[in-house]
């Protein structure tokens, strides 16, 4: 016998019964991830999804058919399950919706003609397992391959996309063996009206369940920051901490805890002064949302006059109700990586088209920054394996390998069509093309070519697209780029500066590499100075130039950045409000004094005390 699910605790089988009054009992503090700030108070509410049972491995050459039309079965009724799913999604906030309603799309895009469906089939005929366990082989051998991707040198970005895609192939495994042996669903019917939600996980389905109206916070055991569950709390609002272990075996009917979204803390039972200082921090939280609320209609302008742009990345499209909501002004990185993920054939001009316009529409007019396909030998994207674009094994070294810009000029085809998506794409709204990777003048060159090639192929098709092309930029994310910024400043119409593999290239370190970690430094004096050298490159060219690392989300580096002249940043959209209040809260000339003063240092924790320091030596109270 198989089992799917761990058995709940024994307190939780009591999920959805009503509590009893709360007794005494000893306070306990626990830690987890915060994943979505706030404040909660209330009563615990313990769920967990009964468990789904295989009894049956094997089956009889027999039963091939009889087994094909089960599983044809399970595929139709999670179709249905997941379209009555996103129906319902119109009594949640708008922006809830918007977050929620393209995963759940993509849920019933892989009960297609996908990967894992095609695979369990093949199981099913040619090694006679059960459909249910047909499922999890395969959904096992998906989500490895995808982790065996996870290079030593890959990006925490990339290592959280993998982890999401194998996720979501795990997600419509889980509802195909429900639905094949008959378990029911998590229900939250009988969630008390401002509880607090304990469970052992929480899947981006079950999210998509809550009413944020009813509940006062989130907790699980498992999870992360990085998640699409974690994204969508975020979306709805509600304060959650994730990955809080031993909670669930710890409390009982009755009890009741503070969760602190903010500092991912979870205080069970809280005495009477920690409820005190529980409720202070609420109303605290509640007037500095109002502040951040206020600051998000306000202009990024510091007290000298000088306007900042603040623009926020974008992996995937459900990212995008934060993106409007964090008063960014528009989209400085969009990675184009998922529409390749997580199918079998490269998505067509039209497909492209579609996804890239809607993006574009949806930022009323503020521009969007898109990158060209980024592809690295860590990225396993299957539709450009299938189609011999790239091998099936990964390179030795997939950091100095072909990848970004070097793979786009390989197989232009691949950049052609791109290309021509975006200029169709950008008679909806204003729209810069970005280059990845780009290490040599000649690549800028050929890739320009291929751009006015794209375009006038277009004009003779009779598309209607920009009479001035768009502008087309390239990241500096390599010490060869930076080093050579003043001849790219000559070929590229804007920089975009990519901290992250800037820093790990410059240092030859991995930050996902626990070893050497604690060696990945953004505010090495290297880093700083190439920052600096690509900076004023640019300005000497009287060109644009941003950082979309995440140095950019890091309030306490923003008056150095400024310093060394950089007004334009791109980051996550939480982080918004907290930099533009910095940046409203300090002087140019104070910034440009600091930043020279930190470029005089060679020693790094010198310069972290000095960043640190900033606001006490240098910079004004901050602005209300």
């Amino acid at each position: 016998m198989n089992r799917i699910d761990p058995p709940p605790p024994q307190h939780q089988r009591l999920a959805g019964t009503a509590l009893a009054a709360p007794q005494a009992r000893t306070e306990q503090l626990f830690q987890g991830i915060a994943v979505s700030a706030g404040v909660a108070i209330g009563p615990v509410f313990g769920t967990t999804e009964p468990e789904a049972v295989i009894t049956r491995q094997k089956i009889q050459a027999s039963d091939i058919g009889a087994e094909r039309s089960r599983l044809e079965a399970a595929i139709a009724q999670s179709r249905k399950q997941l379209a009555k799913l996103r129906a319902r999604l119109a009594v949640l906030p708008e922006e809830s919706q918007t977050e929620i309603a393209p995963l759940i799309d993509a849920y019933i895009r892989m009960l297609g003609p996908s990967r894992l469906v095609r695979g369990v089939r093949q199981r099913i005929e040619e090694t006679l397992l059960s459909a249910e366990a047909a499922v999890m082989s395969e959904t096992e051998a998906i989500a490895e391959a995808i982790m065996a991707q996870a290079e030593p040198d890959l990006s925490a970005e990339d290592l959280a996309g993998l982890r999401r895609r194998a996720d979501e192939i795990g997600e419509i495994a889980r509802r195909l063996v429900r639905n094949l042996t008959r378990s029911p669903f998590r229900s939250f019917a009988g969630l008390p009206e401002g509880s607090i939600l304990v469970a052992e996980n929480l899947r981006p389905a079950d999210a998509a369940l809550l009413d944020p109206s009813r509940l006062a916070g989130v907790v699980t055991e498992e999870g992360g920051s990085d998640g699409h569950t974690a994204v969508m709390l975020r979306a709805l609002g509600v304060p959650a901490v994730l990955g809080v272990a031993g909670l669930a075996h710890a409390m009982r009917p009755g009890d009741v805890a503070v969760v602190d979204g903010s500092t991912g803390t979870v205080m069970l039972n809280p005495s009477a002064t920690m409820m005190t200082a529980a409720k202070r921090a609420l109303t605290a939280f509640a007037r500095e949302r109002q502040r951040y609320a206020r600051l998000r209609r306000l202009p990024a302008v510091t007290q000298d006059g000088v306007s900042v742009e603040l623009q926020a990345n974008l992996e995937l499209p459900v990212e995008l109700p934060l993106i409007v909501q964090s008063g960014a002004v528009g989209i400085g990185l969009l990675r184009t990586e998922f529409l390749f993920m997580n199918r079998e054939t490269i998505p067509d001009e039209a497909t492209q088209t579609e996804s890239y316009r809607t993006i574009v529409e949806a930022m009323h007019g503020d521009p969007v920054t898109i990158r060209v396909l980024d592809w690295g030998g860590e990225k396993e994207i299957e539709a450009l394996t299938l189609a011999g674009v790239v091998p099936e094994i990964a390179d030795t070294n997939p950091a100095l390998g072909l990848r970004g810009i070097r793979l786009l000029l390989r197989r232009p085809e691949l950049l052609e069509t791109q290309l021509a998506a975006i200029l169709r794409a950008s008679m909806a709204g204003p729209v810069r093309v970005l280059l990845p990777m780009v290490t040599t003048v000649s690549e800028v060159r050929a890739a320009r070519e291929v751009y006015e090639r794209v375009a006038r192929r277009l004009r003779r098709r009779g598309d209607r697209i920009p009479e001035k092309l768009p502008p087309l930029g390239i990241m500096i994310e390599t010490p060869g780029a930076a080093l050579s910024a003043d001849a790219l400043a000559l070929e590229a119409d804007f920089f975009a500066i990519g901290t992250n593999d800037l820093t790990a290239y410059t240092l030859a370190v991995d930050r996902g590499e626990s070893d050497v970690a604690d060696l990945y430094d953004p505010m090495h004096p290297a880093v700083l100075r190439l920052i600096q050298f690509a900076t004023e490159a640019a300005l000497r060219m009287r060109m644009p130039v941003s950082i979309c690392g995440e140095v950019a989300a890091a309030p306490r580096l923003t008056p150095l950045l400024l310093g060394l002249g950089v007004r334009s940043l791109s980051m996550n959209a939480s982080a918004v409000p907290k930099v533009k209040q910095v940046i409203r809260s300090v002087g140019i000339d104070a910034c440009v004094r600091f930043a020279r003063r930190v470029m005089e240092q060679g020693d790094s924790e010198k310069i972290q005390a000095m960043v640190d320091g900033f606001g006490r030596t240098d910079s004004p109270a901050a602005a209300p």
